[in-house]
């Protein structure tokens, strides 16, 4: 299986690259969109601040591949934010294959929302084996609002999207590759996953 990274200079590239690692697979790093195009698996990663990300993806002209790709796309964290129709962050529009909007959590509550919250309300087969209220690794000071696309739901100070999914395409605030087992269960589902029409 050909799995890719989408390097773009935002991201914690090394844990998610170790994640894939401890599953027995060799997570590719490359902004080459002949490469990312044959690729099996595509993981679209970010960690940092919106329109910066945004920027950079501009330049390497990734910001018109991602949304066209066929096969099976997780974004996380930042990554997934940036699959939305846009971000408070920056005032940056996003790549508009999410139909929801990324607002900032307010003051009513600690922000960046960081360590372990549960995710419930699970659908999709990226959940398969997951029990509801399952604990998962937040680091995010923005979350993105319910939509139809919607597959898991988290609280914190309101009720927000944690997971999405439209068509191939798959995002999750947490972070995966620290979130102990469940989170690995969560990558060797991904790595499962078929086509979607």
């Amino acid at each position: 299986m050909k799995l890719i990274i989408i390097n773009y200079g935002a991201g914690n590239i090394k844990s998610i690259q170790f994640a894939f690692k401890r599953l027995g697979y060799d997570a590719i790093l490359s902004n080459n969109p002949e490469e990312i195009l044959a690729a099996d698996k595509i993981i679209f990663p970010g960690v940092g601040e919106a329109s910066t990300a945004m920027t950079m993806l501009k330049e390497s002209g990734l910001d018109a591949l991602i949304p066209t790709l066929k096969q099976p796309v997780l974004g996380i964290c930042l990554g997934m934010q940036l699959m939305c129709k846009s971000t408070e962050e920056g005032n940056t529009k996003g790549l508009g294959i999410f139909q929801t909007s990324v607002k900032r959590f307010t003051n009513d509550v600690k922000v960046p929302q960081m360590g372990w919250n549960v995710i419930n309300h699970l659908k999709s087969d990226l959940f398969k084996g997951i029990k509801e209220n399952e604990y998962m690794y937040l680091v995010h000071s923005y979350y993105a609002e319910h939509c139809k696309e919607t597959i898991a739901k988290t609280d914190y100070g309101l009720n927000y999207a944690s997971a999405l999914q439209h068509k191939n395409f798959y995002g999750v605030q947490f972070h995966p590759e620290k979130s102990s087992l469940a989170g690995e269960r969560i990558l060797k589902n991904f790595l499962k996953l078929g086509i979607k029409s």
